[in-house]
């Protein structure tokens, strides 16, 4: 009986110690629980943390890192592969001959005894001589084979000499080009670090982007691509793990702060494009720099795509130059430059951008070659006077302007004037047209500027079938004045009056004398 209860009371005891034990164990795993899910929140509002504070310095990351092609490892030449012959660089070890143990003196002497001796010797020998025979073969077809990779070798690191010596001439070629500022080694340049900075874009940024080098103005003109608001910008201001619904809330971002931050993103981005192209440019031939940025998405009204421009700036080296990136507000710098920003970007609010891409059209041509002279398109330079006015002139008609010849300027060009018929934003345009080789310098810029001051007009277009100078955009920045080079005409001419043509330089033309 006694032994029965104390093994019930031992039985209950182990029951209870076992029920306190899986109870700590439950309460143990429900507070690890409850810690790994609020650890889920903090991570994921980390997260957020982390994605709002590249946001916010998107700029200020890009300044910091050096922007530059590497030049010296471009020039460095490479290494090339070693001659690796494994066990064909260890010679076969020569076979030794071994020779038997001579007989006692004492019973050398006898007959058995030394021709033991001798057939044993006669064996060795025997055996060495084919061992020896064995070696020579083996050893020279080892030699043969260490010769036949040397020379594989040889004539390999010979074929990657030849390649590595042809590489580094045109790179050298390629540098002394970008010395020179030849317009495609520059469109090359420009390309190779837009591309390279596509590699440092958020996660959920767009990596589209074009642009184009117009030597005749030495313009560089930008085109990429922003995403939307939703796309950049997180609507979760952070995360809480609420244990009574064993849920992870979201507290979201307030809709001010998310517009102000897309504002700044887009000032951001179109200031760090512009950075990054006047820095690599070591030797300052790009003067001036056009950045146009567009958003893809879809309308929400229609339903179809839109691509509409929010945020367009030209700036020239001196004036970027003499700014400080590290400090300045993106948005008031922008200001500054005198930059059309989209007065909603969230809403996608378009502006118009200085300059569209596509006027930057690639059929200008400085000099002449054979291929331009079997081309069909009508060349401007070889019109008449009374053509080149009589085109220009129904140029503008066609978009939409009353245009009345004035005169034929001094300087071979066209000076006409135009009304806009459209309320509020028409009036009287001046328009000038200047059919030059060399780059268009300010004093025509100036005398547009005086024209439209005499004729009291509200506008002034200046077209040139070459480009401008840094001086001529300068002088033209705030003022309401166009400046249109050879390229922009001829998108103008196809894009509005159906004209397909070309601009070749004949030869011998000379500008006429004009202050550059």
């Amino acid at each position: 009986m006694a032994q029965n209860y104390n093994a019930e009371r031992y039985a209950r005891r182990l029951e209870r110690e076992l029920e306190r034990e899986t109870a700590r164990q439950e309460k143990q795993e429900r507070l690890d629980y409850l810690e790994d899910r609020a650890q889920e929140a903090a991570s994921l509002t980390d997260d957020l943390d982390r994605r709002i504070a590249e946001l916010e310095n998107l700029l200020l990351a890009r300044v910091k890192q050096p922007i530059k092609v590497e030049f010296k490892k471009m020039l460095t030449e490479r290494e090339y592969p070693r001659l690796s012959l494994g066990s064909l660089d260890l010679e076969i070890a020569k076979p030794q001959m071994w020779h038997p143990d001579r007989p006692h003196p004492l019973l050398g002497w006898l007959p058995w005894v030394a021709s033991g001796y001798r057939k044993k010797f006669e064996a060795a020998r025997a055996r060495f001589q084919q061992e020896e025979s064995d070696y020579t073969t083996k050893e020279q077809a080892r030699l043969d084979e260490v010769a036949k990779k040397r020379a594989g070798h040889e004539a390999l690191v010979a074929g990657l000499k030849a390649a590595e010596t042809e590489r580094l001439s045109k790179v050298k070629a390629w540098m002394a080009e970008l010395e020179q500022g030849v317009p495609e080694v520059m469109q090359e340049l420009f390309e190779r670090i837009q591309k390279e900075s596509f590699q440092h874009l958020p996660e959920g940024f767009n990596r589209d982007g074009k642009l184009a080098y117009v030597a005749e103005s030495k313009q560089l003109v930008v085109e990429f691509d922003l995403p939307d608001i939703d796309s950049a910008i997180p609507t979760v201001k952070a995360y809480k793990y609420v244990k009574a619904t064993d849920t992870i809330s979201e507290s979201p971002r307030p809709e001010t702060q998310r517009r102000a931050l897309y504002a700044s993103v887009v000032a951001q981005m179109t200031l760090r494009v512009l950075h990054e192209m006047f820095s690599v440019d070591y030797h300052r031939h790009l003067e001036s720099v056009v950045v146009n940025g567009f958003v893809g998405t879809i309308d929400r009204g229609s339903g179809r795509n839109i691509r509409p421009c929010i945020i367009t700036v030209r700036t020239t080296r001196d004036v970027f130059e003499g700014l400080d990136l590290t400090r300045v507000d993106p948005i008031a710098c922008l200001k500054t430059l005198n930059a059309s920003l989209s007065k909603s970007p969230a809403e996608l609010a378009p502006v118009r951008p200085i300059l569209e891409f596509n006027m930057v059209d690639p059929r200008f041509i400085e000099e002449r070659d054979v291929i331009s002279t079997l081309d069909q398109r009508a060349n401007l330079m070889d019109l008449t006077p009374g053509d080149f006015e009589a085109l220009i002139t129904n140029l503008f008609e066609k978009m939409g302007l009353e245009t009345k010849l004035t005169q034929s300027s001094r300087d071979g060009g066209v000076d006409c004037v135009a009304y806009d018929p459209r309320p509020i934003f028409g009036g009287k345009v001046v328009i000038q047209a200047k059919r030059y080789k060399n780059t268009v310098g300010v004093s025509a810029v100036r005398d547009l500027f005086g024209t439209m001051q005499n004729e009291g007009a509200s506008k002034g277009i200046l077209v040139a079938t070459s480009g401008y100078g840094k001086a001529a955009f300068d002088f033209a920045n705030n003022k309401p004045i166009e400046l249109l080079s050879g390229s922009n005409l001829l998108f103008l001419l196809e894009q509005h009056a159906g004209i397909v043509a070309r601009i070749v330089m004949p030869d011998g033309w000379k500008d006429p004398d004009v202050e550059y």
